[in-house]
């Protein structure tokens, strides 16, 4: 990136700092305008070049090919048995449960039923739980759950305040920030609604990935007592501070320096900077898919997939997330993980946690199956499904999740009646 495109991110961080100060002036609707642009290059880092690219197709025929996507586009139709887990300050977790399909050998009309040894209940299968990134939501694991529905017991959940789970009571009734720490005790109070016994898988994408951490981290026992395997996609142990999401050191500098509060001013009027980030679509379809993807032919209908996800995390909490990955350090955690089957999994042009995170991670348990994929940004498990699907297939076989024999495929099946709706 060039200095010129680090000057324009800096001019763009000044312009959302004066918004926030004339909002906190009380010239708010005067401000919305600038914010609604300058946040959207300020909070992904974006250069100005994104927003060049994007005026070159007249607005209207971006907004028609918009509303041919969201129509046409099947990702994240694919749904399970609902249910739902409250957290230790009462915020209503969302999941959903895909059931194996029934053994062929099991109970049918031509079969009696077969007697239990000693009367003993069978074993619980083995149950492999998604949690999801940061302004995204379970739909994200979309290629993989298409691919995995009928073959293992799955658990796919929401992250407090994202998708169809709660607003975080903490955060809204006592104005608490929200901590990666949380988040693994969310994810307990999930496997305990949704798991309650047998072995586990646990799977994490981004801040899902800091989240198994932070479970294993307070939750030391369940690792230990029935944890099986680990997955950890495009994540990090710590030190996201020093991320420099792609950008020359003067502009990283400066969004640095305000960025925090200018989240803050902005989600102190939601309501209004929505409507400015509505206005500003354009800018924002720009900016997701360069830190989301790596490759140019990304299919149109997932990169707008990832802008809807993205699109529906509204701004405030957005602004209550940001200071917890400064403060997450779960290093001494990765322990709990040692001499488990581990997967760690990035794309190499990830500008979010850059993939020397996930090597670092895999430098701690050496005995972890390390992938770098070349052509993959952030969302890698969209991006190539394929390639995910298949490292985490054969994580599955070697925990004894799935039988040797068992062929998984589908990845880009979108059909609802594979599993239950």
């Amino acid at each position: 990136m060039s200095e010129s495109s680090g000057e324009a991110v800096a001019a763009a961080v000044a312009s959302a700092t004066e918004a926030a100060t004339e909002a906190a002036a009380g010239g708010w609707r005067r401000a919305t305008g600038i914010a609604g642009v300058a946040l959207g290059v300020v909070a992904a880092g974006a250069a100005a070049g994104v927003a060049i690219e994007r005026l070159t197709v007249g607005r209207g025929m971006r907004r028609k090919a918009r509303l041919a996507l969201d129509s046409t586009g099947p990702y994240g139709g694919l749904r399970g048995t609902p249910g739902r887990a409250y957290a230790e300050d009462g915020t209503e977790l969302y999941y959903e449960v895909d059931d194996p399909d029934p053994d062929p050998e099991a109970e049918t009309d031509r079969a009696p039923r077969r007697r239990r040894l000693f009367g003993r209940k069978a074993p619980a299968p083995v149950t492999v739980v998604f949690s999801h990134g940061y302004c995204l939501n379970q739909d994200s694991w979309h290629f993989q759950r298409a691919a995995l529905r009928g073959v293992v017991r799955t658990v796919y959940w929401d992250q407090r305040s994202h998708g169809r789970s709660g607003r975080g009571v903490a955060q809204t009734r006592d104005d608490r920030p929200v901590s990666i720490e949380e988040l693994g005790r969310d994810l307990k109070a999930v496997i305990d609604a949704a798991a309650p016994e047998g072995p586990i898988v646990l799977v994490g994408h981004s801040m899902g990935g800091m989240t198994v951490m932070a479970l294993a981290d307070a939750f030391p026992d369940l690792i230990r007592e029935r944890v099986v395997a680990v997955a950890l996609v495009g994540t990090s142990s710590g030190r996201l501070g020093e991320v420099n999401f792609g950008l020359p050191v003067a502009g990283v500098n400066a969004v640095r320096r305000v960025l925090p509060g200018v989240l803050k001013a902005l989600g102190q009027r939601a309501e209004l900077v929505e409507r400015g980030r509505r206005a500003t679509a354009d800018l924002f379809a720009g900016i997701i898919k360069r830190y989301s993807f790596a490759s140019r032919d990304v299919d149109p209908a997932v990169a707008r997939f990832a802008e809807r996800m993205i699109e529906s995390t509204p701004i405030d909490v957005v602004a209550e997330y940001y200071p917890a990955f400064n403060d997450h350090d779960k290093t001494e955690a990765l322990a709990h993980f040692a001499g488990l089957p581990v997967l760690v999994l990035a794309g190499v042009r990830d500008l979010v946690t850059p993939s020397e995170h996930s090597e670092a991670i895999a430098g701690l348990l050496p005995d972890a199956e390390l992938v770098l994929v070349p052509d993959a940004g952030h969302l890698v498990m969209l991006e190539h499904p394929e390639l995910v699907t298949d490292r985490l297939a054969d994580l599955l076989t070697r925990a004894g999740a799935v039988p040797a024999a068992v062929t998984v495929d589908g990845y880009g099946s979108t059909s609802s009646s594979a599993g239950p709706g």
